[in-house]
């Protein structure tokens, strides 16, 4: 049976590099990352990187950047972006969030982006484990004093956090309150350069009643909250 979620990346890849290149307009989650760990010089591992978004954000800072995504049209779109942007630190290969084709012990921070939540969506009754799984996974890759970094969404449309789901508010409790991740909220608002750039993508990609509600009267920002987890490992 074809999986609608990965059907939706294969085909869509164009249209979603344009939505995510509007995110986050005022540069929040560059310095929350940074906060966290600053990049300089590091070697990283990049889960589910989709088209590249964050992959371009952490290469023009990190020393390497190993970028990986299950979804070849993804890869495909990211490395358009990134050999356009100049930059030649990051590379790109297909890789499972939950068997890395990456070495033990050898990155400096492993993070992901607005990919492990769908473990909801793929393993909605063994997410617990499955979860267990790509977390091991980005414990392994780590060297000793590394850091673990997730990110995920709470809430487009939003001015305050909030899960999208009691799922992902059982995801999300699961990595801080029994895995010990921190956790922190930022706004990674959408700027879009015209009413009709909002309207279109936000419809796409997120339906008639947000782009209703969110973006009434001609607005161009999309308000969005995102989460951050992190764990420093020794």
């Amino acid at each position: 049976m074809t999986d609608p979620i990965r059907s939706f990346y294969r085909r869509q890849a164009d249209l979603y590099e344009h939505l995510v290149a509007r995110q986050d307009g005022r540069g929040n989650l560059f310095a929350a990352l940074n906060e966290i760990r600053r990049l300089d010089e590091l070697q990283v591992v990049e889960f589910g990187a989709g088209t590249g978004n964050l992959t371009r954000l952490l290469a023009a800072q990190a020393r390497r950047v190993f970028a990986f995504d299950i979804e070849p049209a993804m890869l495909m779109r990211a490395q358009s972006i990134l050999d356009a942007s100049g930059m030649t630190n990051w590379s790109l290969a297909i890789g499972d969030n939950a068997r890395m084709p990456v070495a033990s012990h050898s990155a400096d921070l492993v993070i992901e982006g607005w990919s492990f939540g769908h473990v909801l969506d793929w393993h909605a009754d063994d997410w617990r484990r499955q979860s267990a799984q790509m977390l091991a996974e980005m414990r392994r890759i780590l060297k000793p004093g590394g850091v673990a970094i997730l990110i995920e969404d709470l809430g487009v449309g939003l001015r305050q956090p909030q899960a999208p789901g009691a799922a992902a508010d059982r995801l999300y409790a699961y990595w801080r309150e029994e895995r010990g991740y921190a956790q922190r909220w930022i706004r990674t608002d959408y700027h879009f350069a015209s009413p009709a750039e909002a309207d279109k993508l936000t419809r796409f990609f997120f339906g008639n009643a947000l782009a209703d509600a969110g973006l009434a009267g001609g607005k161009v920002i999309l308000p969005e909250c995102t989460g951050i987890w992190w764990k420093h490992f020794d």
